[in-house]
């Protein structure tokens, strides 16, 4: 079905950064628009999602050129629930930057960036065309590149460097595969390919190009090995920059796996064996790297590459259990990891350090708002009945189907981990009395009204989407079966696009 309004959510972030460029040196009207803009996207984000959930996988050709000669953007469940959740994200994270960021920093072009960001986020999730993914990728690189370095310190030039060498490294992989595909099937629109890489009879040229795929989005997913520049980097923006890479950046990697291998490259049994193999190093890297930290959101960041090989698993298993759960796990990560970064943020402010060993006593001081923190933990460990359990019983059970019991077996090592160092994490920073409370910088008491709410709000929101998720799994569960079901059956994607 043809609808013009799919790529809403990329104009409104586009206008939003455009109009905002306008306010250079006034930092409040730039805090002002960057929330309306983010509501008003959400809004978009919430039709569009209604429409595709609803009715049929929705289309858009750009300058009316038809596919496969033209651009096309495409909604089917899978990318609108990804910009629903953007959407979510991205309001949270814009409340909190209108406290959470300092002037000088807005000065020199925060909002602006981070609505570029989002643009470039959207635009990866909707877009049918895969060169054009490439180009929202380079939107986002380019932009989250400015964002890490906003300050100027050491730590985050140090960490901006890795992220972008690795991120350059990544864009040469997808560019080059994106050459070889356009030289062996003369097209680039993702459901012509479709139809077009499966009949080609030189396949040892195909595993070739899905190779480079592979670790082009490995790369930018933080797959091992090259995943060391994740928690090398992660920790050094403000929280609110790391709250939306946490959340999503390495998320967009993950959805390019999904789409390009569920699509375009169907996995014969090496690439699924390899994906399997890729899943369970990435999830023990990141457990027992997690282990030895003691900065909160270097914690955080080996947290991140723990369950990333949780949802890369799933998908190479291939069944329609673990892709069932990958996908739930993807929209339980995006909401959960976004929202572990607002809180190291947060407690920063209350304590104005982020190493646990000298922190303290946040439970005496903060009761009511430890116990918010503790249910997005919750969330995390996979508690049941909350959002992070649903997903990996399925996993689990598509794992014994198929009997990959290594990767079964990683999955409970990684949750019983994550489980182990989130309870330690409580105890160092909430628990326990502070080593030297004279040495506190609580920040926090001293912002008055609506300053303290920007940072309280944002958590409370996505807590929110948390407990909707797992209390209400039932409603997430219909919408990741449908989504399994359209990635495993693609006729009605490549109907919907082609017309055939």
């Amino acid at each position: 079905m043809i609808d013009n309004q799919i790529i809403a959510t990329v104009l409104v972030h586009l206008f939003t950064a455009i109009i905002q460029l306008g306010f250079w040196r006034k930092t409040g009207p730039q805090r002002i628009l960057s929330i309306g803009g983010s509501f008003i996207s959400l809004i978009f984000a919430i039709k569009l999602f209604a429409k595709v959930f609803n009715g049929d996988i929705l289309i858009m050709h750009a300058a009316n050129w038809e596919a496969p000669f033209g651009i096309v953007f495409v909604a089917d469940l899978l990318s609108s629930t990804l910009v629903l959740l953007t959407a979510i994200a991205t309001l949270a994270v814009s409340i909190f930057s209108a406290t959470g960021i300092g002037r000088q920093r807005i000065l020199y072009g925060y909002f602006p960036i981070f609505h570029f960001l989002v643009m470039g986020l959207n635009g990866a999730f909707l877009t049918g065309d895969i060169f054009n993914l490439y180009v929202f990728f380079e939107v986002i690189i380019i932009s989250s590149f400015v964002l890490m370095t906003l300050g100027g310190r050491k730590a985050q030039l140090e960490g901006a460097v890795k992220y972008m060498a690795m991120n350059i490294l990544a864009s040469t992989f997808f560019l080059t595969g994106i050459g070889i595909l356009y030289g062996i099937s003369g097209s680039l629109n993702m459901a012509d390919l479709a139809l077009i890489v499966p009949k080609i009879e030189n396949r040892a040229i195909v595993d070739i190009t899905a190779t480079f795929f592979l670790i082009g989005f490995g790369i930018k997913s933080a797959i091992f090995p090259l995943y060391f520049w994740l928690p090398s980097s992660y920790h050094t923006p403000p929280s609110a920059v790391a709250a939306i890479f946490g959340g999503l950046l390495t998320k967009v990697g993950i959805y390019a796996l999904f789409r390009v291998f569920t699509l375009i490259f169907i996995p014969n049994e090496f690439i699924r064996n390899l994906l399997v193999v890729l899943a369970i190093l990435t999830i023990l890297t990141g457990a027992f790297g997690v282990l030895i930290k003691t900065n909160i959101r270097r914690l955080f960041s080996y947290l991140i590459v723990c369950h990333i090989g949780f949802m890369i698993g799933g998908l190479g298993i291939y069944s329609k259990l673990a892709i069932l759960g990958a996908v739930f796990y993807l929209i339980h990560d995006i909401m959960v990891k976004t929202n572990i970064f607002l809180i190291a943020g947060l407690i920063r402010q209350m304590r104005g350090s982020m190493d646990m060993k000298k922190l303290g006593g946040l439970y005496a001081e903060y009761p009511k708002i430890s116990l918010l923190i503790a249910i997005v933990l919750f969330s995390l460990a996979g508690i049941p009945p909350l959002s992070g359990f649903w997903p990996k019983i399925y996993l689990l059970q598509g794992a014994f189907q198929t009997e990959h019991y290594f990767y079964a077996g990683a999955l409970i090592l990684g949750s019983f981990m994550t489980l182990f160092v989130l309870a330690k994490f409580w105890s160092e920073v909430f628990w326990k009395k502070p080593q030297d409370p004279d040495a506190i910088e609580d920040k926090f008491k001293d912002l008055i009204g609506i300053r303290k709410v920007a940072l309280i709000l944002p958590i409370c929101i996505l807590a929110a989407s948390s407990l909707y998720i797992g209390l209400n799994a039932e409603s997430i569960i219909q919408v990741a079966d449908r989504i399994s079901s359209e990635m495993l059956n693609t006729k009605p994607y490549i109907q919907a696009v082609l017309g055939k």
